[in-house]
């Protein structure tokens, strides 16, 4: 079962990145599968730290996601 702030994070990416929700998988890269550049990584931090309280995600975390998985495991361990 997914808890509220992992499927609001899901639908936040989804949105973000104009896919079904359903389609943001843990296995999911942000840069092959999503078509994410590092501008629209960094967009979408920004927007999830916005949407989600008391998430910050630092800059050096940040570089190291590559997969929706990887985000998952940083906001499950900061929030």
């Amino acid at each position: 079962m997914q808890s509220d702030i992992t499927l609001k994070v899901r639908e936040i990416i989804a949105g973000h990145f104009g896919v079904e929700p359903q389609s943001v998988t843990d296995q999911a890269r942000l840069r092959d599968d999503l078509g994410a550049d590092w501008l629209d990584r960094l967009e979408l931090i920004i927007a999830i730290e916005d949407q989600v309280s008391g998430f910050e995600l630092a800059d050096v975390v940040a570089d190291h996601i590559e997969t929706v998985g990887d985000l998952m495991r940083a906001i499950e361990g900061r929030h």
